[in-house]
């Protein structure tokens, strides 16, 4: 006789889903990678520079190294005629101690010892000052921010080759299907890699207790994502061998797609079961993956996009929906919400989740929303 899974009766409310997910979750340690392994991870706490940077004046352009004083009221009517011999420097080339601007090649004429000045300058004129990038004490990136590569460049730029981050092992569970597709697995596996994740994937060797159950403890990790084997099919058994592992938290969100989706731990680590139709795991990385991450990397608050609605949203009391949203004339353009197609998904540039406890939001509400394009 198969045991199927049943949802119960009452949904369990996303907000206390993720509390019972994420209570008692710290940021895991932080560690230290090269530059090229840094980006795309979240920054942990780093030293503060000891010395600002640039540490000496330096040329923004190559030109002649002067001191302002020294040619006022230079022109190309009034040339100004300097026997002391003056200093090429090529940009990014240190700026003697006794010089303060650099003039153009064209603005100064050269014949044998001789100098003629053509134009006078300001101090800093074609200069980068000590200090002028960042200061001594001040951190290259802030702790909790992702690293991309304007980031990376400011490391370079500083010398630095090593970088702290913090790096969540995440496992991604693949459910074998019955049409043997991991297209959705795959998807989690990127979605988890672009929040700064090191992830790795595993396949059940079926869609039984026994064989889910296997993979489930076969490795440590910081976070547990099963995908597939979610619903109450006569195939599906992910819910119950999370349950033989560990301890299943809840089973039935209130959440729309991803209605089947599950949380429960594993000893001390979270579990996220992701149903296996694409939208519905879309959903469940997006209101339960995301959340854990951010919490494991110390992410710092993701920032909202807020615009009016070009046209309203309905939703159902008691459900969180998922809407996706088009960016039309600086306002958010509803493609879909609860319900989400592929098209839908790949013309969204935005999503936003719309509290169980609302029934959506009338046209011209000021509403926020997150980059899709950017889940990480």
């Amino acid at each position: 006789m198969i045991q199927t899974q049943r949802l119960t009766a009452a949904l369990t409310p996303l907000d206390v889903a993720l509390r019972l997910l994420c209570g008692d979750l710290k940021p895991v340690d932080a560690i230290e990678v090269s530059l090229a392994e840094a980006i795309g991870r979240v920054a942990a706490e780093t030293s503060p520079l000891k010395a600002a940077l640039p540490a000496f004046n330096t040329a923004t352009t190559d030109g002649w190294a002067l001191r302002a004083y020294d040619i006022v009221g230079a022109s190309s009517y009034s040339p100004l005629q300097l026997a002391k011999s003056l200093r090429w420097v090529e940009a990014g080339e240190r700026l003697p101690d006794d010089c303060d601007c650099v003039l153009d090649a064209d603005l100064v004429e050269q014949a044998g010892p001789l100098f003629q000045v053509l134009a006078e300058a300001v101090p800093g004129q074609g200069i980068h000052r000590a200090g002028d990038d960042i200061a001594a004490g001040c951190s290259i990136v802030e702790a909790g921010r992702r690293i991309d590569a304007v980031d990376a460049l400011a490391i370079r730029a500083a010398g630095v080759e090593r970088v702290a981050v913090r790096l969540p092992h995440v496992r991604v569970i693949d459910v074998r299907a019955a049409d043997g597709s991991a297209a959705t697995s795959q998807f989690t596996f990127d979605f988890a890699k672009a929040a700064g994740a090191r992830v790795t994937m595993s396949q059940t060797s079926g869609r039984d207790v026994a064989s889910i159950s296997s993979v489930l403890g076969a490795e440590a990790c910081d976070l547990l994502v099963t995908v597939g084997g979610t619903g109450g099919g006569r195939m599906d058994a992910t819910i119950h061998a999370i349950k033989e592992r560990g301890m299943l938290l809840a089973h039935g969100l209130a959440l729309q797609p991803g209605r089947t989706a599950g949380v429960g731990k594993i000893g001390a680590t979270p579990v996220v079961a992701v149903p296996g139709l694409p939208d519905q795991a879309l959903s469940a990385c997006l209101a339960l993956v995301q959340p854990v991450l951010d919490q494991l990397t110390a992410r710092l608050p993701r920032q909202e996009m807020i615009r009016p609605l070009a046209r309203k949203i309905s939703s159902a009391i008691g459900v969180a929906e998922i809407a996706l949203l088009k960016m039309s004339d600086q306002a958010w353009m509803p493609l879909a919400t609860g319900q989400l197609s592929l098209d839908a998904i790949v013309s969204a540039d935005a999503w936003l989740a719309v509290p169980g406890n609302s029934e959506g939001y009338a046209a011209g509400t000021p509403v926020g929303a997150f980059p899709l394009r950017e889940m990480s």
